[in-house]
């Protein structure tokens, strides 16, 4: 009888502990697009692409040139040096598709190297705001995979503008449809 009396407090404990928990979002894209740092990376990684296009640009006017150069030797060409320049057109799309998949990967490398530091000022500063107002979980009402992570949210527990307060950065004030707007059920 003990037992089950212990069992039965335990749970009504735990049932009243899981009713006073209580449930924030923060809104990482709108944080984000708030942050001074955020404006300057945009830039920065703008800079970059546009950098590494220039120079993919360049490469396929070389091989486009050195291709009609190929298509307009005369037919009395020997073998030997067409199959010279072949040889030199397959190296240079070679050497142009390898760039492609570098840049792509610069481009990642950059936005990662970037980024780090910020999601770690806003998580940090997510977590600091979460304790001071008494948060058990925060939730990024973002969709992933398709999927709505927060069907239903009350306004009163959105958090983002806390954060970006307690990292001393004034909010702008929202003008039209919010940037996520949450799917009401």
């Amino acid at each position: 009888m003990r037992t089950l009396f212990l069992i039965l407090f335990c749970g009504i404990l735990l049932s009243a502990q899981a009713q006073t928990q209580k449930i924030g979002y923060a809104d990482w894209e709108y944080i984000f697009a708030q942050l001074p740092e955020f404006k300057q990376i945009d830039s920065e990684l703008k800079t970059h692409s546009e950098q590494l296009q220039n120079q993919l640009r360049a490469k396929q006017q070389d091989f486009e040139a050195k291709y009609k150069a190929y298509q307009g030797m005369p037919a009395t060409t020997p073998d030997a040096i067409k199959a010279d320049k072949e040889r030199e057109l397959q190296a240079l799309q070679e050497g142009f598709q390898k760039f492609q998949q570098d840049a792509q990967t610069s481009l990642q490398k950059k936005q990662a190297d970037l980024m780090e530091p910020v999601y770690k000022k806003v998580g940090k500063n997510i977590e600091d705001v979460a304790k001071e107002n008494g948060y058990t979980f925060i939730i990024n009402p973002q969709t992933v995979g398709g999927g709505d992570i927060l069907l239903y949210s009350d306004e009163n527990y959105n958090i983002s503008n806390l954060v970006l307060k307690k990292m001393g950065v004034t909010p702008a004030p929202v003008t039209g449809t919010p940037i996520a707007p949450v799917k009401k059920n």
